[in-house]
């Protein structure tokens, strides 16, 4: 009996077999979503809807904040909204605990934090110092009615703000295609 020599065939389809393991393995891998844990302070307010805990970022679920460069109202009445909803979430750490559970779309773990006098996130919104952002409409609701916060006069949606100000940065890496003439004329 003469041994037949596997075909090239099955070498093939056995090449395709392992690379197909392969990726599902390494797409397993990076769509594993991190297991939910509690954390308790000391936390340091980055921003008005971001906090720190020993180096890990945690963003407040359902809630976005103004940036901290962000300005709202108009003439006399412009205000620092991002500085100032940066001050309102650090003033409200103590005794702060944070469900950290799932990540948003740029990979940033999401946290439903809870302080002595109730939901952080309820209480940012209610006080027109964030937005709400998938939750907490009842509470953005109320703020615009009293007119507290951002809604005490005009201001940008912090998304349209950061669209706004992203343009702004990419249009001044464009180069003076004026003064790049001059130069070689």
């Amino acid at each position: 009996m003469s041994r037949r020599r596997p075909s090239f065939r099955i070498w093939r389809e056995l090449a395709i077999l392992l690379i197909f393991l392969a990726l599902a393995g390494g797409y397993a891998l990076l769509s594993r979503k991190p297991a939910a844990f509690f954390t308790q302070g000391p936390f340091v307010a980055v921003d008005g809807d971001t906090l720190t805990i020993d180096g890990m970022r945690l963003r407040i679920r359902g809630i976005d904040a103004p940036e901290r460069r962000q300005l709202c109202g108009e003439g006399r009445a412009q205000w620092a909204c991002g500085l100032e909803a940066r001050r309102a979430l650090a003033a409200r750490l103590a005794g702060l605990s944070c469900e950290v559970k799932g990540q948003d779309k740029y990979r940033r773990r999401l946290a439903r934090c809870r302080m002595p006098a109730g939901d952080l996130g309820a209480a940012m919104v209610r006080e027109g110092l964030a937005v709400a952002y998938g939750d907490y409409e009842a509470e953005e609701a109320e703020a615009r009615r009293a007119r507290r916060g951002l809604w005490s006069g005009p201001f940008l949606r912090p998304e349209d703000w950061r669209k706004a100000h992203r343009r702004k940065a990419e249009m001044e890496d464009v180069p003076d295609m004026l003064g790049i003439l001059r130069f070689w004329w």
